[in-house]
């Protein structure tokens, strides 16, 4: 059987050694002759899975001393829910930069939370223009006194990265959901990371915070004890039962993106398939997107067929190819390839023979 090439934004493919190790595991983990799944979380087996995790997480991100790393339920979604809670009490506001339909719904998320009578808490900041092209705008403009900035860094829907630094003289929160271990990152420069595992960690279910000591002193809304940060610091996010299968494949990830050079390799591969992919886009007047290349997603490429009556019969002949899961949002439309970390360069390479030949057969 030929191979397949999982491009689905999520949940997304895992790396094969990973899939191959946790099979071998599933039913004989750690030689204790049951699954990972069926074992205390509370045992000494697991703590030790859990403190590895973490290690090998934080070396892999390069996280300072003062930062604590919680695994936390919820995933991305809620995490929208957990940081309004956390940091939002005692009638703070926030600001919240949109540039597509993920940072839109933390928005939504947000002013639920805070209700419409004090809906001059959340602040907005539109910066999506027809180019879909994200311009920053001078935050030293803004007087107001905010306990954070919000934004999402990668819009999978849109195929929208912000690649800079966001400089602002209050705490930055970030959604990092598809583009955490990507590519390099400050992490000193946020005083909140937050990332869904489905993307480039593990399962959906599992989320990723990665807050600094000063933010837990925010005064916090009324929640729910397992969403509060404060709470998973003290109980070493084990203040009820985690996902622990999860946390177990977030660990094999963690451990196979050590095995292949770290971050800065990664993020080297994440270049190289990105552009191989634009650039068949750019030099085929077959296929478009609309995205400002400044800002052009390395995770999430979308694009267009310029006969969109052709769309039904490219998904399905790239089926056919081992190209799964190309089908474009609904709120979109078009097409979008996925291409995380697991993705490798040859399923990129894959892909681009495939549209070089569609786009030939129908020239």
């Amino acid at each position: 059987m030929s191979a397949i090439y999982n491009f689905c934004a999520g949940p997304a493919m895992l790396p094969q050694a990973v899939m191959q190790k946790a099979q071998q595991e599933l039913i004989n983990w750690n030689g204790l002759g049951v699954s990972v799944m069926e074992i205390s979380h509370r045992s000494k087996e697991f703590m030790a899975l859990t403190q590895h995790a973490e290690k090998t997480l934080r070396t892999l991100m390069d996280i300072p001393k003062n930062y604590h790393v919680l695994f936390m339920h919820g995933g991305g979604r809620g995490q929208f829910t957990n940081v309004v809670n956390n940091f939002l009490g005692d009638n703070g506001k926030a600001l919240y930069l949109v540039n597509g339909q993920w940072s839109t719904a933390a928005v939504k998320e947000a002013i639920k939370l805070v209700g419409e009578n004090n809906i001059d808490q959340v602040n907005i900041i539109e910066n999506i223009d027809g180019l879909n092209q994200v311009v920053l705008p001078d935050f030293s403009a803004h007087s107001d006194d905010y306990r954070y900035l919000h934004f999402c860094a990668n819009e999978t829907v849109d195929g929208i990265e912000i690649l800079d630094e966001i400089e602002c003289p209050w705490p930055v929160v970030v959604d990092l959901s598809s583009t955490i271990m990507s590519r390099k990152i400050d992490v000193s420069k946020y005083g909140l990371i937050y990332a869904g595992a489905q993307k480039n960690i593990g399962p959906s279910g599992l989320s990723i915070v990665i807050v600094r000591d000063d933010m837990l002193q925010l005064p916090s809304l009324p929640q729910s004890s397992i969403m509060d940060y404060r709470i998973a610091q003290a109980n070493d996010s084990m203040f009820n039962t985690p996902p622990t299968f999860a946390w177990y494949l977030a660990a094999e990830v963690f451990d196979w993106l050590t095995s292949v050079g770290g971050v800065a390799a990664m993020e080297a591969l994440n270049q190289q398939k990105a552009q191989m992919l634009y650039d068949c886009i750019d030099n085929n007047p077959f296929y478009t997107n609309g995205v400002c290349k400044q800002n052009r997603s390395r995770m999430n490429v979308t694009f267009q067929l310029s006969d969109s009556s052709l769309d039904s019969e490219f998904l399905a002949q790239a089926e056919q190819a081992g190209l799964v899961a190309l089908k474009g949002h609904r709120v979109v439309g078009g097409m979008r390839a996925s291409i995380y970390n697991a993705m490798p360069l040859a399923g990129v390479q894959a892909l681009v023979d495939f549209m070089q030949a569609f786009a030939k057969q129908h020239s």
